[in-house]
């Protein structure tokens, strides 16, 4: 199985608003990571763009519709032709969610969540087990952001991240914005989720925004369509304190995108606070 080089790198999300930034300059980013679904066709104007930038810049693939969570095992079709775009890209790593996103006659299109038991976490141990040795590289997989949680639950979300990659050997993508989330949303401690993970298994890390607390729901919307608040960057520096090593941290906008200096100037604080974090000379 293919390792997983450590990148202590920043990068940003390419989307469509700032292909011209990236195609008629020079952007100063580490890396760029797209959404893998968005070209995961044989040809047309997004791949041919996403090449044109790879010849730039290390690209990370990072997917929505894995659904390593579904019952019903994984769809080799998709696996083929994610393998066909990570042949073509050679991405520095490929990376997904912990979620399930369709049955066998259905995809939401959705990150839907997953009951913390530990029958769930044997059929998701499975498809991320069939899903690497198809790729032939080890994964990365996301911790979602939640907004329920399951009477049937028996362990904390990070114990059963931890045990996933305990299992199957894969790596961690630690969305500190979705922990912050998720903490709120439940009221439990985004300390003891940080301090019960496995750093060690950590290869990227993601910031983005949210929607502050709907009145009527008392809910925390991950939205990535603001400027990372306060609140996050906190704990942001907190988790790159406690890492091994710095590692590859992006800034992630999915809606409302300003002009790239507004996301290049927010990629700079990640780049401050991880150095201070880890006393490296600027």
């Amino acid at each position: 199985m293919g390792a997983i080089t450590p990148l202590d790198g920043f990068g940003l999300g390419l989307r469509r608003t700032h292909y011209p930034d990236f195609l008629d300059g020079n952007v100063p980013v580490d890396f760029v990571e797209v959404v893998s679904e968005n070209y995961m066709v044989d040809g047309g104007k997004p791949l041919r763009v996403l090449e044109e930038i790879r010849a730039k810049h290390p690209v990370i693939l990072h997917g929505v519709s894995m659904s390593v969570g579904s019952a019903h095992g994984l769809d080799p079709d998709y696996l083929l032709r994610l393998k066909g775009l990570a042949d073509r890209i050679e991405p520095l790593w490929m990376s997904d969610h912990l979620c399930w996103t369709r049955t066998s006659a259905h995809n939401s299109h959705d990150l839907l969540p997953l009951p913390l038991t530990e029958e769930a976490l044997k059929v998701v141990c499975s498809n991320i087990d069939k899903a690497q040795t198809l790729l032939g590289r080890a994964l990365l997989f996301e911790n979602p952001s939640s907004y329920l949680t399951f009477p049937e639950d028996e362990m904390a979300e990070w114990d059963f991240l931890s045990e996933m990659a305990r299992r199957t050997g894969c790596y961690l993508l630690l969305d500190v914005n979705n922990v912050y989330v998720s903490a709120q949303n439940h009221a439990f401690s985004a300390d003891d989720y940080l301090a019960g993970l496995p750093l060690d298994r950590v290869r990227q890390i993601h910031l983005a925004g949210h929607d502050p607390a709907n009145q009527s729901r008392n809910l925390i919307i991950d939205t990535h369509d603001r400027a990372v608040c306060d609140d996050v960057w906190s704990l942001y520096a907190k988790a790159m304190a406690m890492m091994p090593l710095v590692v590859a941290t992006m800034i992630e906008r999915d809606d409302k995108n300003p002009p790239l200096p507004e996301l290049l100037s927010e990629l700079h604080l990640a780049r401050e606070l991880a150095r201070q974090a880890h006393r490296v000379p600027a």
